[in-house]
């Protein structure tokens, strides 16, 4: 029975790759996208306005809802990426979903580091090491405050593989039901 279902149908040879090329093209993709995804949080979020005196640094007001903002802009970022790259690595391997699942969440865990790593950095101001003579206002730096958004991009793939893998399922049980008759 199970010489019935090909897991190659339907896949041009030349589409066939490797689970290690796949896995290398995730992480090289992950660490360049998310590279230029921290630049788009960085210039999209809103930032915090801290007063800065000689002896403490304290927000200007209450301000959740530039933190929230932050937040969900980078779980949103993080989840379309996500979303895309797993698209993009099921197509280089859509014989075999395991290994795009493990290419996916390679890439998400690299592309979500980056993505923080240069949000955060651009415009980064050591608040602690300031010197100023009485006080001043400036932005904060950006920084995420609910660590859930960093989990978006990694949610975002996995969502998207296990549609494929269900319709995968559903496709082969149907194929089996048709075989049968």
């Amino acid at each position: 029975m199970s010489d019935l279902v090909d897991d190659n149908a339907g896949v041009a040879p030349g589409r066939r790759r490797k689970a290690i090329t796949v896995f290398i093209t995730g992480v090289i993709a992950g660490v360049l996208s998310g590279a230029a995804l921290g630049v788009m949080w960085w210039a999209l979020a809103p930032r915090v306005s801290v007063v800065i005196t000689p002896d403490r640094v304290f927000p200007e007001s209450f301000q959740p809802q530039e933190y929230f903002a932050a937040n969900i802009a980078f779980g949103a970022i993080g989840a379309t990426a996500g979303v895309l790259m797993a698209i993009g690595l099921v197509s280089m391997r859509r014989e075999h979903l395991l290994a795009s699942l493990v290419a996916a969440l390679a890439s998400s865990v690299v592309g979500t580091c980056a993505m923080w790593w240069v949000g955060s950095h651009l415009g980064f101001v050591d608040l602690t090491n300031i010197d100023i003579p009485d006080s001043a206002v400036v932005d904060a730096p950006l920084e995420v405050t609910l660590p859930a958004m960093l989990l978006m991009w990694s949610l975002g793939s996995s969502l998207v593989i296990l549609i494929m893998a269900i319709g995968d399922y559903l496709a082969q049980r149907r194929r089996k039901s048709n075989h049968s008759d």
